[in-house]
């Protein structure tokens, strides 16, 4: 199924019944008085957060919801039915705002998670309602009120605890199979992720994590060039980022630009991802023996004067994969301990 990560929808809440206007006419009962019935309640239109989602794709197609309508009151005090609500499945991790008004009305990141965004218009009120000592025999009613209509755009941010980022055909796809049993495509050409995939790394029987690779990042990626920045958003939501680097690319250039091409990119974009926790992780390492590996580490650190940890693998055979894996979970565990202790 396509991607799909954006998408504009119109709800509907129903409108509620009018009220009834009628009097009791019954075989030897004169002037038997009102006995209209107030008009049911509209549905209201709800948003259900559902975790075997992972697209907006459907929402390409079917754009309108629209609850149903309550039914209007009738004699013998009868009262309209209200109409049924309706849920809208949408998948886990996706904000809603109002077109119109630019309002953020939730963020649902929690399965089952549920909120309404129309609410469904109250019913009429029935002659009855106005029955008094002075006023015996009333032909006031109230018609149902419209149910709310919104139109809402949703923006999709997958949930992963750690993301990958970097140059196209910097290895991330590689990664996230060795490391997982995702299966992204993989070539040798750029841009070969399109979309987020999503991989759960297991580092141990009761111990994993997910881990997301977004399409390859290029120069000016926060201003539209190349596919990143429809995807960047994804990373807001991960509490780690690994910055894969190919130590020794194909043309020559130099992984220290490459490095620093995509930082301004994060800082470009938002200040809060810029500060995220980002880890250095050398690909390729394969390519390369010994001497020739530790002499482009040092060069590559001191280019860049990193201060913060530095992983050396290889996707390819799967090297390092699983230090890598294990450093990751106890860096998640801690961040965890941090925010239960705020």
């Amino acid at each position: 199924m396509k991607f799909v990560d954006e998408a504009t929808i119109r709800v509907q809440a129903g409108n509620g019944g009018h009220g009834c206007l009628s009097f009791r006419r019954e075989k030897y009962v004169e002037k038997g008085g009102p006995d209209g019935g107030d008009g049911g309640h509209g549905g209201s239109v709800y948003l259900v957060a559902d975790p075997a989602m992972n697209t907006l794709a459907d929402f390409r197609v079917a754009r309108k919801f629209r609850a149903e309508s309550g039914q209007p009151g009738a004699g013998r005090n009868k009262t309209g039915r209200s109409g049924e609500d309706l849920e809208v499945k949408i998948p886990c991790g996706t904000v809603v705002k109002d077109v119109d008004t630019g309002e953020l009305i939730c963020d649902l990141t929690e399965a089952g998670q549920r909120q309404m965004v129309a609410e469904g218009g109250r019913g009429g009120l029935g002659n009855t309602r106005f029955k008094s000592s002075t006023n015996r025999a009333p032909r006031q009613t109230t018609q149902g009120t419209h149910g709310e209509g919104r139109h809402l755009a949703l923006e999709l941010k997958v949930l992963a605890d750690v993301g990958l980022l970097g140059l196209p055909n910097a290895g991330k796809s590689t990664l996230i199979t060795a490391m997982s049993h995702a299966k992204p495509r993989i070539a040798d050409y750029p841009f070969t992720t399109l979309h987020p995939n999503l991989g759960v790394v297991r580092v141990g029987r009761l111990q994993s994590f997910v881990m997301a690779d977004i399409p390859g990042l290029i120069e000016g990626a926060s201003e539209g060039a190349g596919l990143g920045i429809q995807f960047l958003r994804h990373l807001q939501r991960t509490g780690l980022l690994l910055h894969l680097v190919d130590i020794a690319p194909i043309d020559g250039s130099n992984p220290a630009d490459a490095v620093n091409a995509i930082a301004q990119e994060l800082a470009n974009f938002s200040d809060e991802l810029a500060a995220k926790p980002r880890w250095l992780v050398i690909n390729k390492i394969d390519l390369l023996d010994a001497e020739e590996r530790a002499a482009a580490r040092k060069r590559l650190l001191d280019e860049l004067d990193w201060q913060g940890p530095v992983f050396e693998v290889s996707a390819a055979t799967g090297e390092g994969a699983e230090q890598l894996g294990h450093s990751i979970m106890q860096e998640l565990e801690a961040i965890e301990e941090e925010l239960q202790e705020l």
